[in-house]
């Protein structure tokens, strides 16, 4: 079955695709903002929210909030990106209303109690540690920090003690009232679920909220830079970044098959060169980012102390050969892989509502599945490696966690 998009009178899209052969259904509201958004000081604000709308929200207590849908089998979730977040339910078809429900109060009738926010700040600050103790975690905040230097789209999501200490319920508030309006909002649903009592949902649930659309967030530029966390850990861990593109780009695909090709997986020229052949890192692996007006194209590496060096030595060899050689058979292996993954990953209800969501978000929407492959297969040799040089020859942005990254001899 196709998936189709409804548009309410106050701007608030409704995405549906129902799915055959399917019992449960997922459905989300998916807002077009997030951590990048913060004010300046206020880094953290975006998750904050996140946290603290499951407190309690409407008539239930956070209690009640977890026992409505858990008795019915299901679950309520939500996630906070840099451009994006997202309050999400699963559970059987039969309990549609339910989860529509309990999103709606969280984003529209939370209790935002004060002693609540101190408690949860104490969440937050465990949730951050947690993070800095893992250094395959926190090097990527670190590389993002350097890749946009003084910009909030460098900031962490989770902000730090400062930001986190600093916000108070009247932010929390601000921030749901600014940011959560209907322009720059998608409730998507998928899996066995029926338009007409998702659309009367919407209309019952949301409908009444007033029209308008967040502020536009402010333009990132990339920069480049270091950031070195000198903190001793067994290995020293690596990732560096050039600039991107953004998800709307035409060299988008390009970028992201010559990524693949680079370091995709276990077949990929960086897994086979660094880790297979020369046995200096364990976990090896190239990415793209991309982000509405600006992207990352980057690769991460974990090595012994002693080898880091020369493995990042030996990547940047490894990145800048591929841009000169890569193969028509290279290309083919990370398309094949690049569709695989597309089309396996929509086999869920849940990763089918984001697709939904996140396409109306970055192209105001719905891109069919086959579209995105046909866009795949026509991406020359040429152009992939035009797309990684034209990253290549971008400043470089680096970032390290467990020691000192020694020279090269």
């Amino acid at each position: 079955m196709s998936a189709r998009t409804h548009r309410l009178a106050n701007g608030l899209t409704v995405a549906v695709e129902p799915m055959a052969g399917v019992e449960t259904v997922a459905v989300g509201l998916y807002a077009d903002v997030g951590a990048r958004s913060e004010p300046k000081g206020l880094s953290g604000l975006a998750h904050m929210v996140e946290h603290m709308v499951f407190k309690g929200a409407g008539a239930r207590s956070a209690k009640q909030i977890a026992e409505s849908i858990e008795d019915k089998g299901g679950s309520l979730n939500a996630w906070t990106a840099r451009d994006q977040t997202v309050f999400q339910a699963r559970a059987l078809a039969d309990d549609l209303a339910l989860g529509t429900e309990l999103i709606a109060d969280l984003v529209r009738n939370p209790h935002l109690d004060g002693e609540e926010l101190e408690r949860e700040r104490q969440v937050v600050l465990a949730e951050l540690g947690e993070a800095r103790d893992t250094p395959d975690d926190i090097i990527f905040d670190h590389l993002q920090a350097a890749a946009y230097p003084g910009q909030q789209l460098g900031e962490a999501v989770l902000g730090d003690e400062a930001s986190i200490a600093a916000i108070d319920v009247p932010a929390l508030r601000s921030w749901i009232a600014e940011q959560y309006r209907p322009d720059g909002l998608v409730l998507a649903a998928a899996g066995k679920v029926d338009e007409d009592a998702l659309l009367a949902l919407a209309e019952r649930l949301f409908g009444d909220m007033t029209s308008g659309a967040p502020p536009a967030s402010v333009p990132a530029t990339f920069g480049g830079g270091t950031h070195h966390d000198r903190r001793r850990f067994d290995q020293l861990h690596v990732a560096l970044a050039h600039a991107g593109v953004g998800h709307t780009h035409p060299d988008l695909h390009a970028l992201s098959l010559f990524g693949s090709a680079l370091g995709g997986g276990m077949s990929s020229r960086l897994f086979q060169q660094v880790r297979e052949e020369r046995g200096l890192a364990y976990s090896i692996y190239s990415w793209v980012q991309p982000y509405a007006d600006t992207g990352l194209f980057g690769l991460y590496c974990a090595a012994a102390r002693a080898d880091a060096a020369e493995a990042l030595a030996l990547s940047r060899t490894v990145l800048a050969q591929t841009a000169e050689t890569l193969s028509q058979e290279e290309l083919d292996r990370a398309r094949a892989q690049a569709k695989a993954g597309l089309l396996m990953g929509l086999e869920s209800v849940a990763s089918r509502a984001d697709h939904l969501a996140r396409q109306i978000q970055i192209h105001g929407r719905i891109v069919p599945p086959g579209e995105t492959v046909a866009q795949l297969d026509a991406v020359t040799v040429a152009q992939a490696r035009a797309a990684g040089a034209a990253a290549l020859g971008s400043a470089e942005a680096l970032a390290t966690v467990g020691g000192k990254l020694a020279q090269v001899a």
